[in-house]
């Protein structure tokens, strides 16, 4: 599976910074469309740098694995963010069909009240329509909301200005979908409001338009028996963005830029890392946004401290984690920076090997497949 036309290759490139280093044959078959039948019924395979070993295992054991790698316990960060509604369908006055997906997340709106009552905010988004929409072109929706587009950015990115009335995360919820990554072919349906979700997916933090997929996995029971064997719970947020979907592009992955995500470290998940970091305890992030967000955190603080801001923080190899100990993630695509990230915690060749295991023994791929953990 390729995503894009790949950049001809450079020899002079060292192999740990050509992005053909992370190129990988995935069948379709092997691309989970949908969940599995239980959100712990995934199967987990465990990577342990130290003793250099993989085995596939179920992800319900996880809290077992945990208690067993670490006997001293473990610290895990999850990301609270909530996957909203995102995208939306109106039509333009000649009658066309317009389609907007909202990437600003909606607790970062700058509200303004309008004279007549209604409110206005304006935000980034994607825009799709069969012809060209215009700037300064306004379309409407089945609620009441108008999209009027402000100008064209890169990558098909547009300023857009939203006008409504009433609450703006209900119209969403009202007249949105989810918006499941393109690789999975196929319209969301009602089951994905719930599945395309963490449970623990804070309401106050919807703004996210791709899932911190590593934490879909956990069940209410596996989390009550991580805190049972003494495993420590924190969350910190970070609104996921449309560039996670985004391949690197350029044939030295040193050249790659990444997008900027907003994120928040509350002090109470910053003084709980010092003190694991203080006791010898080892930080577990789940997902790769928990792990940015804590790597962000560091390199914008110079410290564990809190913090609230956005990160465009690109973990490559050769950059060492200054907070993240070990990672729970899903499996990720070819090309992509998530993949050079985990590549970065657990070297290239032990990451490409796990894969290979991954692929050998049926599991299942990207955002609703099956998970690793990285010890």
């Amino acid at each position: 599976m390729r995503t894009h036309q790949a950049p001809p290759e450079n020899p002079d490139i060292p192999p740990e910074f050509r992005l053909s280093s992370y190129v990988y044959e995935l069948p379709e078959e092997r691309i989970a469309r949908r969940p599995a039948d239980t959100r712990d019924g995934s199967r987990l395979l465990v990577l342990d740098r130290e003793a250099d070993t993989r085995r596939v295992d179920e992800f319900r054991h996880l809290p077992d694995i945990l208690s067993q790698r670490f006997p001293k316990g473990a610290l895990l960060v999850a990301n609270n963010s909530r996957v909203f509604p995102a995208r939306i369908f109106g039509r333009r006055a000649t009658g066309g069909r317009v389609e907007l997906l909202l990437l600003t997340p909606l607790p970062l709106l700058h509200v303004k009240r309008l004279p007549d009552g209604r409110n206005s905010a304006e935000a980034e988004g994607l825009v799709r329509t069969a012809k060209r929409m215009k700037e300064g072109e306004t379309a409407l929706f089945d609620a009441p909301l108008t999209v009027t587009l402000l100008a064209r950015g890169d990558f098909g990115r547009c300023r857009v200005r939203l006008e409504w009335a009433g609450d703006i995360a209900e119209i969403f919820n009202n007249i949105g979908h989810m918006p499941l990554p393109p690789y999975l072919e196929r319209e969301d349906d009602a089951s994905d409001r719930e599945r395309y979700q963490t449970v623990y997916a804070d309401a106050d933090k919807a703004g996210s338009v791709a899932a911190p997929t590593a934490g879909l996995h956990f069940t209410p029971e596996v989390r009550a028996k991580l805190a049972g064997l003494g495993i420590g719970w924190v969350e910190v947020t970070l609104y996921v963005g449309y560039g996670t979907f985004s391949p690197v592009r350029e044939g030295d992955i040193r050249q790659h830029k990444m997008h900027a995500e907003y994120v928040e470290v509350p002090e109470t998940t910053a003084e709980a890392v010092r003190r694991a970091k203080a006791e010898g305890v080892p930080v577990v992030a789940v997902g790769t946004t928990s792990a940015r967000s804590l790597e962000g955190m560091f390199a914008a603080r110079g410290e564990v401290a809190a913090f609230a801001g956005e990160t465009d923080i690109y973990i490559l190899p050769g950059r060492a984690f200054k907070v993240v100990d070990a990672l729970l993630t899903n499996f990720h695509l070819p090309e992509s920076s998530l993949l050079i990230m985990v590549s970065a915690l657990a070297g290239r060749e032990r990451i490409m090997a796990a894969y290979a295991l991954a692929l050998a023994s049926g599991l299942r791929f990207f955002s609703y497949g099956d998970a690793m953990l990285i010890v």
